[in-house]
């Protein structure tokens, strides 16, 4: 889904998983629960203005260190990613909250992009891949399978 606000364009991606809330949120927040479902190796600093390097090969000679914007225990952290499009970043919003039937449901929310032609193509490339990536952390928890063994992006 493509939602627009006052700061601009944002992607919203939902996915309910059948794992408890805590899990989820340890997934994106933890060393060992990241390396679970999106990076080969991570370290992180969890705290509002800490941040994350993930990883794409064991020895970290491949690595993206992102910033941690905002963190609330409670389920909502706040990383701040590189853009496709220029220098600057986007937030990536992860928000895990409880389903008394489903387990989890998980929210990704990145943006804020401008208008412009270009910046909607990079937002509609980085979505499929988040999509990707979100549902390799759906059939991670649920069917214990990693797709980035089976498939690779």
């Amino acid at each position: 889904m493509v939602v627009q606000d006052g700061t601009g364009i944002w992607t919203v991606l939902h996915e309910s998983i059948a794992v408890h809330p805590e899990e989820i949120f340890a997934a994106l927040t933890t060393e060992a629960g990241l390396i679970r479902w999106f990076p080969v190796a991570a370290e992180v600093d969890l705290r509002t203005g800490g941040s994350i390097t993930l990883g794409w090969d064991r020895k970290f000679k491949r690595k993206l260190t992102i910033g941690i914007e905002s963190f609330d225990a409670g389920g909502k952290i706040t990383w701040r990613w590189p853009s496709r499009i220029d220098d600057d970043f986007v937030h990536i919003e992860w928000i895990v909250t409880p389903s008394v039937e489903r387990g989890s449901e998980v929210v990704l929310r990145m943006g804020p992009i401008a208008s412009t032609t270009q910046s909607l193509m990079a937002m509609a490339e980085d979505a499929e891949s988040w999509r990707w990536y979100l549902c390799n952390l759906r059939t991670v928890f649920e069917a214990r399978v990693d797709m980035r063994t089976v498939r690779p992006l």
